[in-house]
């Protein structure tokens, strides 16, 4: 006699994609629609990981703006929730010239104007990279933010767990 497979719960992945403007507008819009994701989602406004992400998406955005626009091309903002974590991707159109499998981050002098996003990334996500964007040309760089109790929020946002409790 064998034992029944164990039983395994479904893997949801919640997704969420835009396009948006590269300007200063486009980038702000990119964080106000990710944290109201992410309040849909479960994670609620104002707590650690909604702030986190909210920081990654506005430094990203800000970047695909100021260095990664090209006239006409949108960037690209994409959410999903997957297991374990909130994974951030924001793709623009200038691909990674002359920065080889991986971007190094290099802290600024205190008087610098600029060259902070990428060390806020760095000490706020919990993993980021950067990779070739599919389709080219140009780039994604790729977040993800950990969420403890991950599986209570894809309960809680699932088709089944809706039909339950009405």
């Amino acid at each position: 006699m064998t034992a029944p497979p164990p039983r395994q719960l479904p893997v949801t992945v919640r997704t969420f994609t835009q396009r948006l403007s590269p300007t200063p507008r486009g980038a702000r819009l990119a964080r106000h629609l990710a944290v109201n994701q992410l309040h849909d989602w479960g994670v609620p406004h104002g707590s650690e990981a909604s702030g986190r992400v909210a920081v990654i998406v506005a430094e990203l955005a800000a970047n695909a703006v100021t260095h990664g626009r090209v006239p006409g091309r949108d960037f690209e903002l994409r959410l999903a929730l997957v297991v374990g974590s909130v994974r951030v991707e924001v793709s623009d159109t200038v691909s990674r010239v002359g920065e080889g499998p991986s971007i190094v981050v290099r802290h600024p002098r205190a008087l610098d104007d600029g060259g902070r996003g990428l060390v806020l990334v760095d000490a706020v996500a919990d993993r980021w990279e950067v990779l070739d964007r599919e389709p080219p040309p140009g780039k994604t760089v790729r977040a993800e933010v950990d969420l403890p109790g991950w599986l209570s929020l894809v309960a809680a946002v699932s088709p089944r767990s809706r039909a339950v409790r009405n």
